[in-house]
């Protein structure tokens, strides 16, 4: 055999592994889809409660398209489906990613897949029932007798998923810091030591991430970030005593 054929074939197998979990998170994806289709009015009741509960008495979303109701409806469907298929996409993330890894890294797949869908859907649940109304709350704070809320569908759903998904995302940084500690690149008293810089990154993301000004929301978001960020020095000490070698025995 050719050094060609032996040095394209490993690339070839990536590329047909990154095909079967592409595969397999989009049949995933489209099962959560029908599903929250099948329920789509509890869910939009559900997706809505927070904003409903603090308009005023008598407000009322709208859309200002025809298509737009119908359209909404697939696209909380699709989101919907993407949370609910969430655990399956993160364990195919993780299985695209340990053929590149050594075997004992590899064991390190279906735990950090749990993990990571469980912090995922913990912070948009963070995200939902603790950022949610108070951010509301202070964006028809500007409500009055000329001046009445009419929020749009797609408005409200492009910034509700955006916030979701952003919580969801920024839950993932203990996991992420673990696996970091795991392969070598960084270390718990390296994590302890640039602290001050962390503070900083995390008021610097609240402040483009939360939707209003006030410094109350800010803290709340940047508040959760500091805790997940000394929650990571303490997983990384207590889950890493040392990184993991890297040899060629240990290749599978």
């Amino acid at each position: 055999m050719s050094n060609e054929s032996l040095t394209s074939q490993p690339l070839t197998e990536h590329l047909a592994e990154l095909r079967s979990c592409i595969l397999i998170s989009l049949a995933a994806v489209a099962a959560g889809f029908t599903a929250a289709y099948a329920f789509i009015e509890p869910v939009a009741d559900w997706f809505f409660a927070p904003l409903i509960k603090v308009m005023p008495k008598g407000s009322h979303l709208i859309f200002i398209s025809y298509q737009e109701g119908f359209f909404f409806y697939l696209k909380l469907a699709l989101a919907a489906g993407i949370v609910l298929a969430s655990p399956v996409v993160f364990v195919q993330i993780w299985r695209f990613v340990t053929p590149g890894l050594y075997q004992h890294e590899k064991k390190m797949m279906l735990p950090f897949a749990a993990v990571s869908a469980l912090c995922f859907l913990s912070g948009a649940a963070f995200g939902y029932f603790v950022v949610f109304p108070p951010a509301f709350r202070f964006l028809l704070g500007y409500s009055s007798s000329f001046l009445e809320p009419m929020p749009a569908v797609s408005e409200y759903f492009s910034l509700a998923l955006f916030l979701l998904f952003a919580f969801g995302i920024i839950f993932e940084l203990p996991v992420f810091m673990v696996f970091l500690a795991k392969i070598g690149i960084v270390n718990a008293p390296f994590l302890a030591k640039n602290r001050k810089y962390a503070v900083l990154i995390a008021f610097i993301v609240a402040a483009i991430v939360t939707p209003t000004p006030d410094p109350v929301n800010q803290l709340i978001m940047a508040g959760p970030l500091l805790v997940l960020y000394e929650i990571s020095i303490v997983a990384v000490r207590f889950f890493v005593k040392k990184p993991l070698a890297r040899s060629e025995e240990s290749r599978c």
